[in-house]
């Protein structure tokens, strides 16, 4: 039995005609043999999270740096709140929730240690970084899937919505709209529980306007956000917010880069961050024995330290710059 036809069977005769089938994937750069149980779309969330950059996430900054406390989030639990988020939205739209999921469980790969500080840092030294696009680089060069070619050979679609969930350009498929929007409702949300929890802001100096139109708790504002985009985009080629919703959330998200993501005490730790990714970069490229004999030593220098965990890149900072003591057992009287 080919158990996959009939989960594309069921995508064709179920699912929105706005949605993507796996049947009619743009499809990979290197053409594999189909498999018998699952479709392209489960195959590539199957190989994101067993990826090792994957992993390296539960590892890595969301918002605060080595946070004193077990549940403010980590890059880790952001991406599996997105997922879980997007794939509810998927659903109730009648999209592919398939290629949803892999699109969020992907769309961070990228990320840097110490979170968006790591990523301006790197940006500095070289000109020009961005998270979403070093995402792609990720899955298409230096993860490995198999020996025959680079990378993890994804679809076409989720390659596709990883690199466009921020900047600019929306994705072309409504799965990575959904991602898209999704990832702003997590961040939003659980960055302002980890500003309460750390006493960086209350629920009430929120703006008046966020609490009348979104709700008083994170709870209520994903609510109200998810049903929002659903009555707007259910049966439309398009995933969006209706214009109210959507000034709220533009405000709640003004008011988080104003009172917490720039100016809080709680982010001060961040002005160091440009000191231990700088050093480390220019070390690496002056005595980094791994990386003389590369095509292109800069290149290779950021998908390293753009692949660390925080605290790898604190260790390796360590041991290139701070002095060790000596740990021979010798005479230990002073005088």
């Amino acid at each position: 039995m080919n158990f996959v036809e009939s989960i594309l069977e069921w995508e064709e005769k179920y699912l929105s005609p706005y949605a993507a089938k796996a049947r009619q994937s743009k499809g990979r750069v290197y053409p594999e043999e189909p498999c018998s149980y699952s479709t392209c779309f489960q195959q590539d969330r199957e190989r994101i999270v067993h990826s090792k950059a994957f992993r390296r996430l539960k590892s890595k900054t969301q918002v605060f740096i080595a946070p004193k406390g077990d549940h403010y989030r980590t890059r880790m639990t952001h991406v599996l709140e997105v997922t879980q988020i997007a794939r509810s939205v998927a659903r109730a739209l009648r999209l592919n929730e398939d290629l949803t999921e892999a699109i969020a469980l992907g769309h961070d790969l990228g990320h840097t240690p110490f979170g968006h500080a790591g990523e301006a840092a790197l940006q500095r030294l070289v000109g020009h970084f961005r998270h979403n696009e070093h995402s792609l680089r990720v899955v298409d060069v230096l993860e490995v899937y198999a020996p025959d070619y680079p990378g993890l050979n994804l679809t076409w679609e989720v390659r596709d919505g990883i690199l466009h969930h921020t900047g600019d350009t929306l994705p072309q498929t409504l799965e990575g709209q959904v991602v898209r929007i999704c990832d702003r409702i997590a961040y939003l949300n659980h960055d302002v529980e980890d500003a309460v929890r750390g006493g960086i802001l209350r629920e009430e100096d929120l703006p008046e306007q966020v609490l009348e139109v979104l709700g008083r708790t994170s709870r209520e504002r994903i609510r109200t956000m998810v049903t929002d985009i659903l009555h707007t985009s259910f049966g439309k080629n398009q995933v969006a917010m209706s214009p109210r919703v959507q000034e709220a959330t533009d405000l709640l998200r003004s008011f988080l880069f104003e009172n917490f993501y720039f100016n809080s005490a709680a982010k001060q730790e961040e002005s160091k961050v440009y000191g231990v990714i700088s050093m480390l970069y220019t070390y690496y490229l002056e005595h980094g024995e791994r990386f003389k004999n590369a095509a292109d030593p800069q290149v290779e220098v950021v998908d390293y330290i753009a692949g660390m965990t925080d605290s790898f890149a604190t260790q390796e900072f360590q041991r290139l710059f701070l002095p060790r003591g000596w740990g021979g057992d010798g005479d230990r009287k002073v005088f």
